[in-house]
């Protein structure tokens, strides 16, 4: 500890320097600064010129003689929340990251089938008509005279790669 530090001040009350009260309280020398300033820390110039904190000697890392209890348990229930939702929050980003992957993968993938268009329809056994027409042109039959026969529907993309 540096000079002044861990000296006793009054009945049960250490004498710190702004470093080692911030040490002490686990805390920064600018929160301590700003206690100092707001009037919240018993404090007194010293001989030197610097700045002396008070500190009951019982005031330990992370327990600051200006909070209750009530409100230290408070604290210690926040800071659990926020380590809970900072833990939270990287696996969020953990599975953001791993559907990425698998969006680009599968995009990867989709760029190199070959588009529908540029496929030929493939017939389902070799030399067996597509269309009724068809059909009955191979059978030797004529088509009805009578009306004009409706064009087959061509067969979707996904009805040709995966059969039906």
């Amino acid at each position: 500890m540096g000079e002044g530090a861990g000296r006793q001040g009054r009945g049960g009350v250490d004498r710190l320097t702004v470093q080692d009260a911030a040490r002490r309280l686990g805390v920064s020398e600018a929160a301590i600064r700003k206690r100092v300033t707001r009037g919240t820390l018993e404090h007194a110039e010293g001989e030197d010129g610097r700045v002396y904190v008070y500190l009951d000697t019982g005031v330990d890392s992370g327990v600051d003689e200006g909070i209750h209890p009530e409100q230290s348990t408070l604290i210690s229930e926040m800071r659990d929340r926020i380590d809970f939702l900072e833990r939270e929050l990287e696996a969020r980003r953990e599975e953001l990251q791993r559907r990425d992957v698998i969006i680009l993968n599968m995009s990867e993938t989709m760029k190199a089938l070959p588009s529908p268009a540029s496929q030929e329809t493939p017939a389902e056994t070799p030399g067996a008509p597509e269309t009724a027409a068809d059909e009955q042109q191979g059978r030797g039959q004529a088509p009805d005279a009578g009306g004009a026969q409706e064009p087959a529907e061509p067969r979707s993309w996904w009805r040709r790669m995966f059969g039906g």
